[in-house]
């Protein structure tokens, strides 16, 4: 049970790419959340499983004497839907996922992308979580905060598309 979460269902056993596929896991389950609930019910949740994911990792890192194995996927998670509880932070209808002048579907691929290369690139905050925190802690941590970084930006973008539209 502790690899199935770990790995997000084993999409971390993909043998290409395994963080990218577990932000594509993670992707359409965290709008589904905000569809279907809020943005704060996203935001809970995924504090839990962060803290739920911390304990895990630490337990198993012990197990396998290694630190931040590539299959381990819970991380993507966490930063994906951190990501989407700031951008686009909204509840939508089903039907209204595919309007692109609310942002929704647009904020949600660009904080993807985003979150991808902040997780990717480690600027930063996010490189000296990566490469000084130890455990579950430095696995989590600097997707948590690519995450965050990836909302915001996604935000901040948005919010600056809306206001050139407006000159």
């Amino acid at each position: 049970m502790n690899k199935f979460f770990l790995t997000l269902g084993y999409s971390g056993l993909a043998p290409k790419a395994p963080g990218t596929v577990g932000t594509l896991v993670s992707l359409p389950l965290g709008m589904l959340i905000l569809i279907y609930f809020d943005a704060y019910t996203l935001f809970l949740a995924t504090s839990l499983i962060s803290i739920i994911a911390i304990k895990q990792i630490n337990k198993y890192e012990e197990q396998m004497g290694s630190h931040d194995d590539k299959s381990i996927v819970i991380d993507e998670l966490a930063g994906m839907w951190f990501a989407l509880s700031v951008a686009p932070a909204m509840s939508v209808g089903l039907s209204d996922v595919t309007v692109l002048e609310n942002g929704f579907l647009i904020q949600s691929l660009l904080s993807f992308v985003l979150f991808r290369y902040f997780d990717i690139v480690k600027p930063s905050i996010i490189g000296r979580i990566d490469r000084e925190a130890k455990g579950g802690v430095g696995v989590m941590g600097d997707d948590i905060i690519a995450g965050f970084a990836a909302g915001i930006t996604s935000a901040a973008l948005w919010q600056g598309w809306l206001y050139i539209q407006t000159l």
